[in-house]
């Protein structure tokens, strides 16, 4: 089996890397900075698209596709939107290989097949989208558009982190056309609270919901929300992020329409988007020393059974039970794996199980069934208890649900014990080194102030909360007027 992992008081970010390898979730690619997504750990992330695509379409969204590829004329139409992904683009300026005549056997680009104008690998899809809109609206009766895709981007990133941070990576992103700003605005807060249900009550992550500040908003935008998560470590991580992008876009690309007063306005717009991020939130909020820890409403499989037999005999009495036991829980659209691998022993497959974060695990004997019980084991807990046949089906329902909510409140309860509020800059320091976690402050709200907050500390402002309170302060770093407290993290 694999090996014991670092634990994560000794080192979180070996873990973390370990853990990811070790559960057979990702790897590194031949390509520098890319990951391979293993089967089981793209199977996490299916779960997490299917909750989320629902969730989209329940609030009025339809799914389309956009090229991979955006003319560079396109990109750099919306200035703030080009300038602030200009670091990270990759380019595609040839189209054709040919055979290289000093080194046989080997390919060179084409130096006669250049592009007559280069194409940017998206690294979001703002540009060709809304250069594809202007064909779609004319009138107010084809608004609002709500459309997502889900894709892939690239964003050249020079250090990476599986899940976290590579240079290509998973996404949806949802792009809506409003005909007033009061609905824009609206679709911005409404996708945001989408994102912060999911988290919540799907991840079983408790996030904060807030406004980024002018110099952490995505570029393009007017407004940024955001849903913010803490980590065991005490370090914040960005988990969504939904935009008002106001009519930037509309007039860069000349996006109008005729409204129903006859009058030619240019539309409003959002985007909103989520990546392959989550994964790392979802490892690091709950897995602990021994591999991952699945909150059962995303574990590909919510229950395994591991048969324990001696003979052939007691092979087939305990597979006719368990067939049974499949049958009732899949009744409960409850996911279970029976597995009855004959190449290891129960030992390994627990230790396995464990790894992979299943969060029950039925073990079932030739005493067992003499008995008519079996063993659960939690993931969550680490705790066994034996339960009769009889019932088994609600006890095991009512398990995922006490495992959901249990995940979720041991989160919120650390997450809460890690906001801290200061009022000196020295508090600021020590917390941030000592305690971690997110720390409430005031700021005089110039990026002047934030800035140098983050060169003396590496802790940026994460986000204004949405409900937090206006209270009169003073700057924790310079001393001048604050009317509100923001929350300041380390982060990922």
């Amino acid at each position: 089996m694999s090996k014991k992992l670092t634990s994560r008081a000794e080192d979180y970010s070996k873990w973390y890397n370990e853990l990811v390898v070790e559960a057979n979730l990702a790897e590194n690619s031949a390509v520098r900075g890319c990951m391979v997504i293993k089967p089981y750990g793209y199977a996490i992330w299916e779960k997490m698209q299917a909750e989320l695509d629902r969730m989209f379409k329940e609030t009025g969204h339809e799914n389309a596709y956009f090229p991979i590829f955006v003319p560079k004329k396109l990109f750099e139409a919306e200035e703030k939107n080009a300038e602030g992904f200009a670091k990270e683009c990759a380019v595609v300026t040839h189209y054709r290989l040919q055979n290289d005549p000093d080194n046989p056997g080997k390919l060179r680009v084409d130096p006669d097949a250049k592009l007559e104008e280069e194409l940017v690998v998206r690294p979001t899809s703002e540009a060709i989208i809304w250069n594809t809109y202007k064909g779609w609206i004319q009138s107010y009766r084809d608004l609002p558009l709500l459309v997502n895709q889900w894709a892939n981007v690239v964003r050249w990133e020079m250090r990476t982190r599986l899940f976290l941070r590579t240079a290509e990576f998973l996404w949806q992103e949802g792009h809506t056309a409003h005909a007033t700003k009061k609905e824009a605005v609206a679709e911005a807060e409404q996708m945001n609270n989408v994102y912060a249900d999911f988290a919540e009550n799907f991840m079983a992550i408790p996030v904060v919901q807030g406004l980024k500040t002018e110099s952490e908003r995505f570029a393009g935008a007017v407004e940024t929300y955001c849903i913010e998560a803490l980590m065991q470590d005490g370090k914040a991580l960005q988990a969504g992020t939904s935009h008002f992008l106001g009519q930037n876009f509309a007039k860069a690309f000349d996006v109008k329409f005729t409204s129903k007063e006859g009058k030619q306005d240019y539309v409003w717009a959002t985007s909103w988007g989520v990546s392959t991020r989550l994964m790392g939130a979802l490892i690091m909020t709950h897995s602990d020393d021994k591999g991952l820890v699945l909150p059962p409403n995303l574990a590909p499989n919510q229950v395994v059974i591991v048969p324990i037999y001696k003979n052939e005999e007691q092979q087939e009495a305990i597979t006719k039970v368990v067939n049974g036991i499949m049958k009732d829980l899949r009744s409960k659209n409850i996911t279970v794996k029976f597995d009855n691998r004959d190449t290891l022993r129960p030992g390994a497959k627990f230790a396995q199980h464990e790894l992979q974060g299943v969060p029950l695990r039925i073990a079932i004997g030739a005493r067992d069934l003499e008995n008519g019980t079996v063993e659960l084991a939690r993931r969550d807990t680490l705790t066994k208890e034996i339960v009769n046949l009889n019932g088994l089906t609600e006890k095991v329902e009512g398990l995922m649900t006490e495992i959901q909510e249990s995940l979720f409140n041991k989160a919120l309860d650390y997450r809460n014990n890690h906001i801290t509020k200061v009022d000196t800059f020295e508090e600021f320091k020590t917390i941030l080194k000592e305690k971690g976690g997110f720390i409430s402050a005031h700021w005089d709200g110039t990026p002047e102030t934030e800035e140098k907050i983050k060169e003396l500390t590496k802790a940026t402002i994460r986000c204004i909360p949405l409900e937090g309170k206006e209270e009169e302060g003073k700057c924790v770093l310079t001393g001048k007027p604050s009317n509100r407290r923001v929350l300041f993290a380390k982060a990922y």
